[in-house]
């Protein structure tokens, strides 16, 4: 190990250009730029200087985050927006744990990630306790519950090739984050490998199996009645053109999970949309003879609280084998939903006679009426004011515009509501943490700047609530430095919003859900960040300004929504 002290190492960035000396942090760097990385997210810190000295001398942006956890957010944002690798640098100890929270929500939905943080050096390794700075007994171990998988590099010669596997697995469905850990000796000492010229990260094959495919198709070939449930994982393996291609030989009607948003066009004759927690969609699935699953677990939303009872039978497709047959019987089929439903979908072919027969009407009969039944029932439960605002927010938000959406009741309707259209839903369901919305939203706009898009196409809209924006308000400083293209809509409530109505239908009251809570204008100007309160109905216009306006801005809305009422405790 070298002695390092930081105030030597002070320079300006041509300084830094022109130093002789290469060390482990730059085989880090010109590993990640030769497989295609061009941004990285991330908070320097003392045992991970190396890589931040490297990065002056290479040609990777980094937006430096205020809080760690944001910094995973919003290269989980990265990724989503742009369908590249999102990496993270982190440091050791505090702000390598700081970080899991961020990462669970990217390994809960499949966000491909490249996590490397720095380690205490190599003679602190072991769970001996020398008294080290950040020192963790295992540190790697923490990051085992959110990450793929886990790597200590303790050799600057393998740095290169554990990135390029870490870049493979991380691609390779089911995707996800893969963790890499560095001692802080190794990134600083002077190494004798040569800079990385080239290499080469391709996602590992995932097909289904054919007989699992020929059985599919038996199944769907004789079914009255086919339904499709497209989840998350119809959109990471990019099969929407195959899931609507067999939706429409099957005449088979299709909802969208939460996180399967913008899989299935809103308004096709055969969508359901993404009602998925309303009884009559519930009705509409457990009526099904055949059921295809996509990229989904049936999980707690899915399954409208493990309350549905399917009659017929299940064809569940997913890259995730932990999730087939998790929560109900069927023929499980391990791929990804790409490569799987092109398979099926080339392999069915369906007879003209063959019609599909939903107890005396057409399946797209049944959508309209399920569609009315939903609206019907949302309409007896004096919401006007909250279908007003999402209808609002629909309304002024571009087609193409990327949204991103915190745990908060905005987000919760928009996870049955929310028309896609061309751009795409991205929200913190995975693991349902708080505060991703607004850092997610900064990596989308960085990813969408980094491919060339100009800023009015580079824009994206975080929607937070009181509660939750509170989380991440010091990244309004991250939003500001790199003059990022994001709008911040805050539905100001006063509290845990979503918790309080929990509270009161089960308990009659709540408790601790009340929240003090700053001026949210004042404080966005203290950052220097343009902010703006309006009253409810007002709400499109102000954010139509927000998007005609340049970096970031934040748009205020002090209201109270309500709930639609839960299907699943019964009417």
């Amino acid at each position: 190990m070298i002695d390092f002290d930081p105030g030597a190492a002070v320079a300006t960035a041509g300084d830094a250009k022109r130093t002789s000396q290469r060390n482990g942090g730059d085989l880090v760097v010109e590993t990640l730029e030769a497989l295609g990385a061009k941004t990285v997210f991330g908070i320097p810190g003392q045992h991970a200087l190396g890589l931040f000295d490297a990065m002056g001398r290479g040609n990777l942006r980094f937006v430096s985050s205020r809080v760690e956890n944001n910094s995973a957010f919003a290269a989980d944002g990265y990724s989503r927006a742009t369908g590249e690798v999102g990496v993270l640098f982190l440091s050791t100890g505090p702000g390598a744990l700081t970080s899991l929270a961020g990462l669970q929500e990217a390994y809960a939905t499949a966000v491909p990630m490249v996590v490397v943080a720095s380690q205490i050096p190599l003679e602190g390794l072991g769970a001996r306790r020398k008294g080290m700075l950040h020192q963790l007994d295992d540190q790697k171990a923490s990051a085992a519950n959110v990450t793929k998988s886990q790597r200590l590099i303790q050799h600057a010669s393998g740095i290169p090739s554990a990135i390029q596997d870490a870049w493979t697995e991380a691609i390779s469905s089911p995707q996800g984050p893969v963790w890499l850990e560095i001692p802080q000796n190794v990134l600083l000492d002077p190494i004798m490998v040569p800079p990385v010229e080239d290499a080469l990260a391709e996602a590992t094959d995932n097909p289904p199996r054919v007989e699992l495919v020929r059985e599919a198709v038996k199944w769907l070939s004789t079914a009255e009645r086919p339904a499709i449930i497209a989840g998350g994982g119809t959109r990471r393996g990019r099969a929407e053109k195959s899931l609507l291609s067999i939706a429409e030989k099957l005449r088979a009607p299709v909802i969208c999970t939460p996180g399967g948003i913008g899989a299935f066009p809103w308004n096709h004759e055969l969508s359901l949309q993404s009602w998925i927690e309303d009884r009559f969609m519930t009705d509409v699935l457990e009526d099904a003879d055949v059921l295809i699953v996509i990229g989904s677990s049936l999980g707690e939303v899915t399954s409208n609280y493990f309350t549905f009872e399917p009659r017929g039978r299940i064809i569940q497709i997913d890259a995730e084998p932990r999730v087939l047959e998790s929560n109900r019987p069927g023929l499980g089929i391990r791929a990804d939903a790409g490569q799987a439903l092109a398979a099926l979908d080339e392999a069915l072919v369906v007879e003209p006679e063959t019609q599909p027969n939903w107890h005396g009407t057409t399946p797209e009969a049944v959508v309209k009426e399920s569609l009315a039944r939903v609206g019907a029932r949302l309409e007896s439960q004096d919401l006007a004011k909250e279908l007003k605002f999402m209808a609002d927010i629909r309304e002024a938000v571009p087609a193409d515009m990327q949204t991103f959406w915190d745990m908060t009741i905005s987000a919760y309707w928009g996870w049955s509501c929310w028309d896609a259209r061309q751009g795409q839903f991205h929200s913190a369901q995975g693991a349902g943490g708080l505060g991703y919305g607004f850092p997610a939203a900064i990596g989308g706009a960085v990813g969408l700047e980094m491919l060339g898009r100009p800023a009015s196409s580079s824009r994206v809209l975080a929607v937070s609530g009181d509660g939750s924006s509170m989380y991440s308000i010091s990244e309004l400083a991250t939003a500001k430095q790199h003059n990022i293209p994001v709008t911040w809509l805050i539905v100001d409530d006063g509290g845990y919003g979503i918790l309080r109505e929990y509270m009161v239908g089960a308990f009659g009251k709540a408790t601790a859900t009340e929240l003090a809570r700053p001026d949210f204008v004042k404080l966005a100007e203290a950052f220097g960040v343009p902010a703006t309160r309006v009253a409810p109905e007002d709400v499109g216009d102000a954010l139509r300004a927000g998007f005609a306006a340049d970096g970031p801005n934040v748009v205020v809305v002090e209201t109270l929504l309500k709930m639609f009422g839960p299907t699943h405790l019964g009417d």
